[in-house]
């Protein structure tokens, strides 16, 4: 559930640096996305929101969880944006389901209530990102281009409160433990996990580092096999507990 105005209000992507709609060249193919929610005004929205960017098709619609699942199979999308309030099957049950199929597409939360217990559970459910429904026209085009090319992605506000759900309770012991796995990283791989703690982009990372996006990940699939993590949050949990992410990176 939610509002068209609401979706044309901006709150930025995790620091999305705003004018670059899509990682996608003009020759590659469309990423193909479904949108799902039970009120049609804000379909509508997120429609004409998403027409104008020629790497973004809409191919198709649904209304509950049930023709998420039926129009998955019958389209098999790149990424689909779903609500998570609907009656039926609602939105973290159809998260689960898509990412356990044959040909399971992307699935990003689209929703208007930022609570605990939604994200923690949509992102089990296997969603590749958590976005609000106040998300900027700009930012959500290129937030479905960063979860496309497999770069997990949260809303600012969603991220913090995971951080400070996870980090709540640590002790001495825990930042120690957390000193002590950064301690493996080299300089350079330190600099790069504190500033995905304070919520960059790898393009935004890139740019403050002046290396190229690809050496950025390339970095960061070494940061995580060191670290023992599989995604940034992870990474920006380690670092929040090390009591780092203040740092600028120096």
């Amino acid at each position: 559930m939610g509002s068209v105005s609401a979706l044309a209000e901006s709150e930025p992507v995790e620091s999305v640096p705003s004018g670059r709609v899509s990682t996608m060249t003009e020759t590659a193919a469309p990423i193909r996305v479904i949108v799902v929610d039970d009120d049609p005004m804000v379909v509508t929205g997120i429609k004409g929101i998403l027409a104008p960017h020629p790497n973004i098709e809409t191919v198709a619609s649904a209304s509950s969880g049930e023709e998420a699942l039926d129009q998955v199979a019958l389209h098999f999308p790149d990424l689909v944006l779903m609500d998570i309030r609907m009656p039926g099957i609602g939105g973290i049950e159809a998260i689960a389901r898509l990412v356990n199929s044959v040909r399971p597409p992307k699935v990003v939360a689209l929703t208007s209530f930022d609570t605990d217990d939604y994200l923690l559970r949509a992102l089990q459910a296997g969603a590749a990102g958590f976005l609000l429904k106040d998300i900027g026209p700009v930012d959500l085009a290129e937030a479905i281009g960063r979860v496309h090319s497999g770069e997990p992605i949260l809303s600012p506000r969603s991220l913090k409160r995971l951080i400070s759900k996870t980090t709540s309770s640590q002790d001495q012991r825990q930042q120690r433990e957390a000193e002590e796995l950064l301690a493996e990283l080299t300089e350079r791989e330190l600099q790069i996990a504190i500033r995905v703690a304070q919520g960059l982009s790898n393009q935004e990372i890139a740019d403050a580092m002046f290396m190229s996006q690809a050496t950025v990940k390339t970095h960061l699939n070494r940061i995580n096999v060191k670290l023992d993590t599989n995604n940034r949050v992870h990474i920006a949990v380690l670092v929040e507990r090390a009591r780092l992410s203040r740092s600028d990176g120096t």
